[in-house]
């Protein structure tokens, strides 16, 4: 694409930000919740975000505190609930006007300002249209696929994170009693290394702490994440916890505005003073080096004899494998670009802090050694006995609302562990054989094994990564079905014969037989509370995720499960919630007000649900990522204008660009040792240990204070770049944040 093709022109780049939210970050969230579902609605909306009596925010699973204020939304939050709440309609006329193959081409921002989808719509084989279509046929045009696979196994039901408990569990309840345990969820590409690590490592995927943890921490260390722009709210958190004394360590490539000083707005002292300096330390880490840091801090701990011995005798095994790993300062300092005096300021942090939390998200995660670089976080902290003691433990922030509680109710490849419950409950046999994964389930596409793809919201298309083989895959399918809000880009990467089932909102009422209804989710924290819609629908003709579902599920395996009654009254999911996943107990009542948190037997009891029943240091290899001469080091990151796949403007206000979002951030003197201008135009060439390159195109660079030897740039832009089997050991999450690229003038 040449510059002059570009819908936006060129991209405008100034200097970046210091000091996040503020009164800039007040009048960037009133413009877009004002201005796409007017003011009247948006105040409405914004009015009932968080709130007990509420909806819970569509964007992030931050927690809500006890004292919430009547104000309990940060930028993003109101973008999201703007972008909900828009009065652009994508209704059949329009569809009628745009084909496919001209939505094809447009890019993601302007599809997904287009509108809220009013009217089911299918596209029929052969035709550059959607058309409309009533519920029953488009219901059952799906369940006939469904019977006629060969196996269930050809189908993929596909989550993401904004689907509530009760849909969630009806979803694999559905899929589980069809026959397949085909499951993949947005966590296997992102917070999948986590899981993997803290299960095997202290018996629960889930983090450890509360948000009263936070306040009381002495020290956070912040790896690996930018709150002011992925969990806006963190912030308020994180200045809580200075004020009352604690040491803040940020540990990032990039020097983010959130991780450094936040201007509340809602004090008088963010609003007109100087905000709040977050961060103590700042720890300008190359990427992929967390692990080589983690190690080391370990190590000087043990050389200080700064364990807590008692700890370790009494709940913990493996230490003398992990204390006798040979460590390398020169392979370390290498690694991180970080001096050892700078990594003994931190590890001596460490051993003065009597209550610490690490926090950590995809930074982390979506790296070839993630889970081994967890597990080096969580060595840390039981050097320490920093696992269920106030103030302390281990937290990965989750990205989008619920995405962890879609796994807590079943939303995933491999059994859950009350299978036999669930048999039990509803006479059903569920099969045992582990399904597909995200990246599996792109190659059984590819490959033809799958012919039919669900996808319960999200925007698979754009999310995947190798771009071109998720959309020849989605293309190849018999049928592809989006339960969706929001026009997207997997709505014009379609199967053979492609369904739009568009669904409430999160803000929207949502009334059925049994009168107004709400629904659950969970938090990071794991706490489970109620959000309950309050505006008007989008058009008459939307319905419930719950209702789709069991619409479904009535048409595909008849009422051998009580589908209507579920529809009915969702008090009826959640009774059988009850009796099968354990934690839920007493649902209907504990979720009232604001809610209960989930049992975390670490955390709770410092009791840990591995094979010896203690928590598990591991030994782990120090790796590196090899970065040939002329090459850098690319992550892929959100823009401050973004929520995952959803571009909500395309303005960057951190870090200093409007008005475009294809740019490449790097280190000014690696430009000039590479001999490309700032300002100037490249392509980012991705390079892969089988030889293979991938190529995107046309971006602005731009100087920037990262780390040396490091570069990033925006997804879903990037995610061309990474191929389908570049993926986590262990977890299979793509390696989207340890990219090999060469940067090429522009083409």
């Amino acid at each position: 694409m040449s510059r002059a093709e570009k819908p936006h022109g060129e991209p405008r780049v100034g200097e970046p930000q210091a000091k996040a939210a503020g009164l800039g970050g007040i009048v960037a969230g009133l413009r877009y919740a004002w201005g796409k579902p007017g003011v009247a609605r948006g105040s409405r909306a914004l009015l009932r975000i968080n709130q007990v009596d509420g909806f819970d925010c569509p964007g992030c699973a931050w927690p809500e505190p006890d004292d919430r204020s009547r104000a309990e939304f940060c930028e993003n939050g109101a973008k999201a609930v703007a972008e909900e709440t828009t009065r652009h309609h994508v209704d059949p006329q329009f569809f009628a006007t745009h084909p496919i193959s001209e939505l094809a081409a447009w890019d993601d921002h302007r599809l997904g300002r287009s509108g809220r989808v009013t009217h089911p719509m299918v596209r029929r084989p052969g035709s550059d249209h959607y058309e409309a279509i009533s519920w029953d046929d488009a219901l059952a045009l799906l369940a006939r696929g469904l019977r006629e696979l060969d196996s269930p196994d050809e189908a993929l039901f596909y989550t993401s994170g904004r689907t509530s408990n009760e849909a969630a569990f009806l979803y694999q309840l559905l899929a589980r009693a069809y026959g397949t345990n085909n499951l993949p969820d947005c966590s296997n590409m992102c917070h999948e290394s986590s899981g993997v690590a803290l299960a095997g490592t202290i018996g629960i995927g889930k983090g450890s702490v509360t948000l009263e943890d936070i306040h009381r921490a002495e020290l956070i260390v912040v790896v690996g994440q930018n709150p002011g722009t992925n969990h806006p709210r963190m912030l308020t958190a994180l200045e809580k916890a200075k004020r009352g004394g604690a040491r803040i360590i940020a540990v990032n490539p990039l020097p983010e505005a959130g991780l450094l000083n936040f201007k509340n707005p809602q004090t008088l002292r963010g609003l007109a003073g100087g905000g709040t300096q977050l961060t103590d330390q700042f720890l300008r880490i190359r990427g992929g080096g967390d692990q080589a840091l983690f190690a080391a801090i370990g190590s000087l701990l043990r050389e200080w004899k700064a364990e807590d011995r008692a700890f370790i005798d009494e709940h913990t095994s493996g230490y003398a494998a992990y204390a006798e790993t040979p460590l390398d300062w020169k392979a370390v300092e290498t690694t991180t670009g970080l001096t050892r005096e700078e990594i003994t300021e931190a590890a001596r942090a460490f051993a003065d802090s009597g209550a610490t939390i690490v926090c950590w998200a995809m930074g982390l995660t979506q790296h070839r050694d993630a889970v081994a670089t967890i597990r080096e976080i969580v060595n840390v902290q039981l050097l320490r006995g920093m696992i269920g003691k106030p103030g302390a433990g281990l937290c990965p922030v989750r990205g989008h609302s619920n995405v962890q509680g879609d796994r807590t109710m079943g939303i995933t490849e491999i059994p859950p562990p009350w299978t036999d419950a669930l048999e039990r409950e509803f006479g059903i046999q569920v099969p045992r054989e582990p399904g597909f994964h995200t990246v599996d389930a792109i190659r059984a596409m590819r490959d033809g094994r799958a012919r039919i793809f669900v996808g319960l919201g999200g925007n698979f298309a754009a999310a995947g990564p190798d771009t071109a083989v998720v959309e020849k895959a989605l293309r190849g399918c018999d049928l592809t079905v989006h339960i969706s809000t929001t026009l997207n880009r997997s709505h014009v990467v379609c199967g053979r014969t492609a369904l739009i089932l568009p669904t409430l909102g999160r803000t929207e009422h949502d009334h059925q037989t049994a009168g107004p209804q709400s629904v659950t989710v969970e938090d990071s924290m794991s706490r489970v509370h109620a959000s309950r819609g309050r505006l008007a629908p989008a058009s008459p003709f939307l319905l419930s995720e719950v209702a789709i579902l069991c619409r479904l599920g009535r048409e595909l395996l008849g009422d051998t499960i009580p589908w209507k009654s579920f529809m009915d009254d969702y008090r009826a999911v959640r009774e059988r919630i009850a009796r099968v996943v354990p934690g839920f107990d007493d649902y209907e009542r504990r979720v009232r007000g604001s809610g209960f948190t989930l049992p975390h037997p670490p955390r709770d009891a410092r009791r840990f649900d591995t094979p010896d029943g203690k928590a598990r240091f591991t030994a782990n290899e120090l790796s590196t990522i090899e970065v040939p001469e002329g090459r850098l080091l690319l992550q892929s990151l959100r823009s401050h204008d973004q929520y995952n796949t959803t571009i909500y403007g395309l303005d960057d206000r951190y870090r200093g660009v409007k008005n475009g979002r294809r740019v490449v951030f790097a280190h000014a003197d690696d430009l000039t040792a590479l001999g490309v201008a700032d300002g100037s135009h490249v392509d980012l060439v991705s390079e892969w240990q089988d030889g293979s390159t991938r190529r995107v195109r046309d971006f602005r660079v731009v100087a920037y204070p990262i780390a040396r030897g490091c570069a990033a740039t925006y997804f879903p832009e990037a995610n061309p770049l990474v191929p389908l089997d570049a993926t986590a050991t262990g977890s299979h999450t793509p390696t989207s944040k340890a990219i090999v690229v060469r940067l090429e003038p522009a083409q």
